[in-house]
């Protein structure tokens, strides 16, 4: 699905990693995802799902943890083992599932899809979120750290999209160069851009 930016934090890891792969298209305005084929692999119904010889792994989260475990030759760099490094990269992951998804995401989604619902509570939660990282981001090139992590890639898509939910990136100069910095890794592959909200 490549409106997902749930989606594209996999594909974007894995073509990081440079693993090969081949995407699978899931139509979600069909329903294909509540197929049973689908839920066999996913019960609960939700993109991405990755399949690697016999594992299948939902979640997006998870298979960024599962790549770098099984994949990456620097793992220790993209999932700390020490600790308080550790703790750093969950704490992103765990706003990457949380205020993220029902910040700037959540924005997105109603502008895209022309959801009746406000997008005023999402677009503030957006803000708070973008205040809190714009002061991390001027302490640290990376959100855990001065190299990236699993933090980064879990975050990057919606937020490099917000403007597509009207949340505007111009106050965030930490932000936005964090962004940059994350464009310029080698191997990176951009989300699809959608000619709505701020960013028509």
């Amino acid at each position: 699905m490549a409106l997902s930016g749930h989606a594209h934090r996999v594909e974007l890891f894995l073509s990081l990693l440079g693993l090969p792969f081949e995407l699978v298209d899931v139509d979600l305005a069909a329903g294909a995802h509540k197929h049973p084929a689908f839920l066999a692999m996913n019960p609960f119904g939700q993109v991405p799902v990755i399949q690697d010889g016999d594992v299948t792994l939902a979640d997006s989260n998870a298979i960024l943890v599962y790549l770098a475990g099984r994949y990456a030759s620097n793992a220790d760099q993209w999932l700390p083992r020490e600790p308080l490094q550790a703790a750093a990269v969950q704490r992103w992951l765990s706003v990457a599932a949380g205020l993220l998804a029902f910040g700037p995401a959540a924005a997105r989604i109603i502008q895209l899809f022309k959801r009746p619902d406000s997008p005023n509570d999402a677009i503030a939660r957006a803000h708070a979120l973008f205040t809190v990282m714009e002061q991390q981001l001027g302490q640290s090139a990376f959100l855990a750290g001065s190299a990236p992590t699993l933090a980064d890639i879990a975050n990057y898509s919606y937020i490099a999209r917000a403007p597509e939910g009207n949340v505007s990136l111009e106050a965030y100069p930490n932000l936005r160069a964090w962004l940059a910095r994350i464009e310029a890794l080698p191997r990176f592959v951009p989300m699809v851009r959608t000619p709505i909200g701020l960013a028509a």
